[in-house]
């Protein structure tokens, strides 16, 4: 029964990545919220429709007991995004699950969160975790002490469970 943050691209978020992994969290008890850079309603790659809760730049880490990086194309705005870094960075340093998924754990890696982790994504990030410091596994899935980090679309459902039993 935690509180957990997912966080979103305005436009372009992978639909399954938001609706199956919050689907998951769910239904093991645990609340979400939507976060992205505007309270405007957000759109998927696939037409998927949100209402983020929050923006970004008003998000008190304190407030969430996981912080998720949901991916697609429209993720990349997050890659050196100043407020992303600093929301993973502090739940980092407080011990907090850390959730990201498909492109988005390039997110993770620029801001120093993988060095050393071993850490999975959407192949073409590969690159970018191992120039980081990540020990890429390419796995669906993968668990590093509280970095949670998946592949992509086909991989949602299982990395909403791992969160959700994770907290």
């Amino acid at each position: 029964m935690g509180k957990v943050l997912m966080i979103i691209a305005p436009r372009n978020f992978r639909d399954e990545e938001l609706f199956w992994t919050k689907e998951e969290l769910e239904s093991a008890e645990n609340s979400v919220t939507i976060a992205s850079t505007t309270t405007d309603t957000a759109t998927g790659m696939l037409g998927g429709k949100a209402e983020p809760n929050i923006a970004i730049n008003d998000v008190n880490v304190d407030d969430y007991d996981a912080v998720v990086f949901v991916g697609g194309t429209g993720s990349s705005i997050y890659f050196n995004n100043p407020k992303a870094h600093e929301i993973a960075r502090t739940a980092n340093e407080k011990g907090k699950i850390i959730g990201a998924i498909c492109i988005a754990p390039s997110t993770l890696a620029n801001a120093g969160l993988l060095s050393g982790k071993k850490a999975t994504s959407y192949p073409s990030e590969e690159s970018n975790l191992r120039s980081k410091g990540a020990n890429y596994t390419g796995s669906p899935v993968e668990k590093d002490g509280n970095i949670i980090t998946a592949d992509g679309p086909s991989s949602a459902r299982k990395f909403g469970r791992m969160i959700a039993e994770s907290l």
